[in-house]
């Protein structure tokens, strides 16, 4: 199992949207973020024609090119980019590229079109039905993305894989829940996801249903299941949930949890939650006050199960 640090800033679990587009004739632009696959059903026709889970502009006929703006959920450093034309056949984008921008504050559409945009993936050829892989050179932070498509046509998703930088300046001095994905934590490592991702567990905002929370496999051996967290930033923990909701006959039956500054060191670790029972379908609560800084925290579910959400309130050291 391979974990990596890298996270879709794109994405609409985490606050991303597209502000702006010149054009979205057939298919709403909002698509390009949704997290979810896109999807495709052969009976499914409107007033304008055959209705697309993604952005499609109509067809040119003059010259130039389709845009949209998407503003970055997560703020950080792009490594990589994936233009998604599933679905798309006979009226994908033969070319498409994209640009980067970081701007302050909230900025209107009118601020972003005046924008100062850095390429970060030159005009390349698009293949129809295809998730297209381009690798970027990871550069300084940015908020914003901008893709540019030649010379129209449909694209299904945008994701926008890189390393999650905050604005510093935005928690300096505040108490700020470590453990979340759109503020640079990740998961680091983990004993089974057989019916749900462990980094479900960082999502912010309360779970919807069970699938969007991290599920391991019925255990049949002695031991216990368990996921390790890199915390957003090196903090001392003040408070911590453990968010068994809507796991019901396969909630936990206990959890601990442990945290260290040093997770090569195997006696660096100390005990943040002892082990204790857990309740299914329950948000549960424990108050800490560790003299001590974490970087990460390790989860410990006895034998097995689901959680849908770990919070890790805490103050970030310096």
């Amino acid at each position: 199992m391979t974990f990596t640090d890298l996270t879709d800033l794109a994405s609409r679990l985490l606050g991303g949207g597209v502000v702006a587009a010149n054009d979205e004739f057939f298919a709403a632009m909002d698509n390009l973020v949704n997290p979810a696959p896109s999807q495709f059903e052969t009976w499914t026709y409107g007033p304008k024609g055959k209705v697309y889970d993604g952005w499609e502009t109509r067809r040119r006929r003059t010259p130039g090119h389709d845009w949209a703006i998407v503003r970055l959920g997560a703020p950080g450093q792009i490594h990589g980019v994936v233009v998604d034309t599933a679905h798309f056949t006979g009226n994908f984008p033969p070319f498409a590229s994209v640009d980067a921008a970081e701007l302050p504050g909230h900025p209107s559409p009118a601020d972003l079109a005046a924008a100062d945009w850095t390429p970060i993936v030159p005009k390349s050829p698009l293949k129809g039905d295809n998730r297209n892989h381009f690798p970027v050179v990871p550069g300084p932070r940015h908020t914003h993305v901008r893709l540019n498509i030649f010379p129209d046509g449909g694209v299904a998703r945008l994701r926008v894989h890189g390393v999650v930088a905050p604005d510093p300046a935005l928690l300096h001095g505040l108490t700020v829940n470590l453990a979340a994905m759109e503020l640079g934590a990740v998961v680091a490592g983990c004993s089974d996801m057989f019916y749900g991702s462990p980094g479900n567990l960082l999502l912010p905002d309360r779970a919807r249903q069970m699938s969007e929370g991290w599920e391991t496999a019925r255990r049949r051996e002695p031991g216990n299941e368990w996921v390790l967290v890199r915390l957003a930033a090196a903090g001392r923990v003040r408070l911590v949930e453990l968010d068994t909701t809507h796991f019901k006959g396969n909630a936990p039956g206990s959890a601990a949890l442990r945290a260290t500054a040093d997770p090569g060191d195997e006696t660096a670790w100390f005990d943040l939650v002892p082990q204790t029972p857990l309740q299914p379908d329950t948000r549960h609560f424990y108050r800490i006050d560790s003299p001590h800084p974490a970087t990460h925290v390790r989860l410990d579910i006895h034998p097995d199960g689901g959680l849908a959400r770990l919070r890790v309130w805490g103050e970030t050291d310096g």
